[in-house]
């Protein structure tokens, strides 16, 4: 591979960004790739080069990767992944919720929006605590030479060589308490909606305005009303999830700026107003909300980086695009992008003992191919924000029996006509149904 002189938009990003020295450090860690961050994402990428005899290095910041995760649906494009990569059985052996049928409840009436039968079983969406299924990736990846995990591991900034190209990341090995210096011919920032990495090259994340947050906390599995359902009541809105045999997660939709409000009244006028919401709750929170510490909350506010690739860079995930909680997609685009990107890197890498960038010229084509899809699904999870904003705000200034009458209606109608194939096939299967996403296994050693 020819070495690339610098690409001169990472060059200016270089003014402004985060650029660490290898100097101090006491251990060299030489691969292909480096990828920062262990969710979906840079964790499916990880494994799918590992098994194409890459040599790729792979840093998460956690230790402990049960810290607290939001993203717990897989839609069934995913199962088709992870079908491709012989994985379903494993991944379909660990505890899980298997979602069928969307709903939501109204009042106390349910209407079905969506059908995911039609998939296939062995492609249901999965609801699941993403620990395991990221420790299965990784236990996959290690059986492969080229691979190495670096956990406890927090990556500080960007390496550049002496004519100031792109040539890894410098890190702080928590655990041994020392400074590392990965060596690559590519950076992946897979590091989420706060990425390092992407603030470091000085890219702008591209964040929206959103007039919502979730509240999140965790309830009994026998609390949960089925795998997946909306429930809209007097109180406003409550999103379940199930996790599989024991625990299940609850969102309140909540007005942005007034999460502080919320708390100042007190845990119990927060329990009542889920109560409101959905009646079944009475009995239950007590015990499984404490207090506010049993609640996270959550910023749905998305984003669109203003470029994802740059000479020896690419971003994937929230990193590249903040996805919102609507229609759970953010775990199916980040290995969407891992997918796609797997065969450009696969041969872009060249394996030399001194590695060069990967030109962005080489990742162009990726990257506008994502940038395409991904617009689509975050401009219909704004337009649906925008409406829950629209009756968030409203709420309350009509009669309940009203409000009710008229929500069951347009739901009632919703349900008999169902969610446009486009919506339903996007919810499912991921932009354009997924036709074009599969495997590259041809690159399987």
């Amino acid at each position: 591979m020819t070495p690339p002189g610098p690409h001169p938009e990472l060059m200016d990003a270089a003014a402004v960004s985060t650029t660490v020295t290898p100097d101090s450090a006491t251990r060299t860690v030489e691969s292909d790739v480096v990828v920062v961050g262990a969710g979906p994402g840079g964790a499916t990428l990880a494994y799918l080069l590992a098994r194409s005899g890459v040599d790729v290095a792979l840093v998460e910041r956690a230790g402990d990767l049960k810290r607290e995760f939001r993203g717990y649906l897989f839609q069934p494009l995913v199962c088709r992944v992870f079908e491709e990569c012989g994985l379903l059985g494993d991944v379909l052996a660990l505890d899980h919720d298997a979602v069928e049928t969307l709903s939501i409840e109204v009042y106390g009436r349910e209407y079905a929006l969506a059908d995911f039968s039609s998939d296939g079983p062995e492609r249901s969406a999965l609801l699941m605590e993403q620990a395991p299924l990221l420790r299965l990736l990784i236990e996959s990846a290690d059986a492969y030479p080229g691979f190495t995990y670096h956990d406890e591991t927090t990556v500080e900034g960007l390496r550049r060589d002496d004519a100031g190209r792109l040539a890894g990341v410098v890190a702080r090995d928590r655990r041994a308490n020392e400074t590392v210096a990965f060596s690559a011919s590519l950076v992946v920032g897979a590091d989420g909606r706060y990425s390092t990495v992407r603030d470091a090259a000085g890219i702008d994340p591209g964040r929206d305005d959103s007039d919502l947050e979730l509240v999140w906390f965790k309830l009994p599995r026998d609390a949960v009303p089925g795998a997946a359902q909306f429930t809209l009541g007097p109180g406003g809105f409550v999103l379940y999830f199930g996790l599989g045999r024991e625990e299940g997660q609850a969102g309140a939709i909540v007005r942005e700026g007034t999460y502080a409000s919320l708390r100042a009244e007190g845990i119990e006028s927060f329990r009542e107003r889920l109560a409101a919401a959905d009646p079944r709750l009475r009995g239950v929170l007590e015990s499984a909300l404490s207090d506010f510490s049993d609640c996270s909350l959550l910023d749905v506010a998305p984003g669109f980086a203003e470029r994802w690739t740059g000479d020896g860079l690419l971003l994937l995930g929230d990193a590249a695009h903040i996805a919102s909680p609507v229609g759970g997609q953010g775990n199916s685009l980040a290995v969407q992008d891992a997918v796609l990107a797997h065969p450009a890197i696969t041969e872009a890498v060249d394996g030399d003992a001194t590695p060069t960038p990967v030109p962005r010229a080489t990742l162009r084509a990726w990257e506008e191919v994502r940038r395409e899809d991904v617009r689509e699904v975050l401009d219909f999870q704004r337009t649906a924000a925008r409406v829950i904003g629209a009756y968030t705000r409203a709420r309350g200034r009509a009669p309940r029996q009203i409000e009710a009458v008229v929500l069951r209606a347009a739901f009632g109608l919703l349900a008999r006509v169902g969610l446009p194939e486009r919506i339903r096939g996007t919810l499912a299967m991921g932009p354009r149904g997924g036709e074009y996403l599969h495997v590259a296994t041809e690159y399987f050693e």
